[in-house]
């Protein structure tokens, strides 16, 4: 199965969700998003598959947000999208593809909706909670 990381190896749900695709086997193609940044109609396509608008998809803690007027009412989606063009981090992360759908991973256990096979467990996050145990069922 294909799959494909919007990744930032700074963010520990990121790399949760990266560490969770590997360990079940698959080797996904990362995309750094905030090195390689963002195209509207790249942003448009991801949010339509995710079922999510530019206003959702919007990164509002660690990010310029605020500062930017972007958690305004009124603003439009269109002008939320030309900031995430500008700045990469507005978008949150971690975005994955794959054949069986497209999702925001926020929390990262969301990433399971979309792989077709898990890690064998018992398998815990960075954080120290458990995700899988010994059974291979997941736990949260």
């Amino acid at each position: 199965m294909s799959i494909v990381i919007y990744h930032n190896p700074e963010c520990g749900t990121s790399r949760n969700v990266l560490a969770i695709i590997e360990a079940a086997g698959y080797r996904p193609t990362i995309i750094p998003y905030l090195t390689t940044g963002w195209t509207i109609s790249q942003l448009l396509g991801l949010f339509a598959a995710a079922d999510l608008t530019p206003r959702a998809a919007l990164r509002t803690s660690k990010s310029p947000a605020a500062a930017l007027g972007l958690m305004d009412d009124g603003v439009s989606d269109e002008h939320i999208l030309e900031a995430m063009t500008k700045y990469p981090v507005l978008v949150n992360r971690p975005i994955v593809c794959t054949p069986m759908g497209v999702r925001l991973c926020r929390p990262s256990e969301t990433v399971l909706d979309v792989l077709d096979r898990w890690p064998q467990g018992p398998f815990i996050k960075e954080d120290g909670k458990l995700l899988i145990d010994e059974a291979g069922d997941r736990v949260l």
